[in-house]
């Protein structure tokens, strides 16, 4: 198969190198870590960040060079405050891995697929999202990180080839 992607308008650009991670949105980020982490057979998150910008608080746990996310917000107002209000706790988001965000972005809108808030920008790469209307109502985000951490722990990544 070539890097092309089909989709019902015929050749569809984008490359996607895997699924980066997904999201889980939850009220309290300490009591869902006592849920998950006997689970997926781990003592404490292999990473964990505050992202003042888009307002959370997040465990991550690296799953087959898959990250699986616990995601608390931060404030009333955020996005996966609103979010768990609308909907409950639960899957928020789902990430694909992409060579270019930009790129990917450019193709994505000119096949109609509105984009949330534009490109942004995490760690040394971009991200932007999907929105759920056009996603069969799953928020899709598509991200250019590398994940050089995994590379030197051995992972197989986009950077490990």
């Amino acid at each position: 198969r070539d890097s092309q992607q089909m989709s019902r308008w015929g050749t569809f650009p984008m490359k996607v190198n895997k699924i980066d991670h997904i999201c889980i949105a939850v009220r309290d980020l300490e009591a869902a870590k006592k849920i998950w982490e006997p689970v997926l057979g781990k003592s404490a998150p292999d990473d964990a960040y505050l992202d003042e910008a888009e307002k959370i608080r997040v465990a991550r746990y690296w799953l087959g060079g898959i990250g699986f996310e616990l995601m608390e917000s931060l404030t009333p107002d955020g996005e996966v405050a609103k979010f768990i209000e609308r909907r409950g706790e639960g899957v928020m988001l789902i990430s694909l891995n992409v060579d270019s965000t930009r790129e990917s972005v450019s193709e994505l809108t000119a096949q109609d697929y509105p984009i949330i808030g534009g490109i942004r920008a995490f760690r040394d790469c971009e991200f932007a999202f999907v929105h759920p209307r056009k996603m069969n109502g799953v928020l899709l985000e598509v991200i250019d990180y590398k994940w050089r951490e995994l590379e030197e722990a051995g992972e197989d990544t986009p950077c490990a080839r």
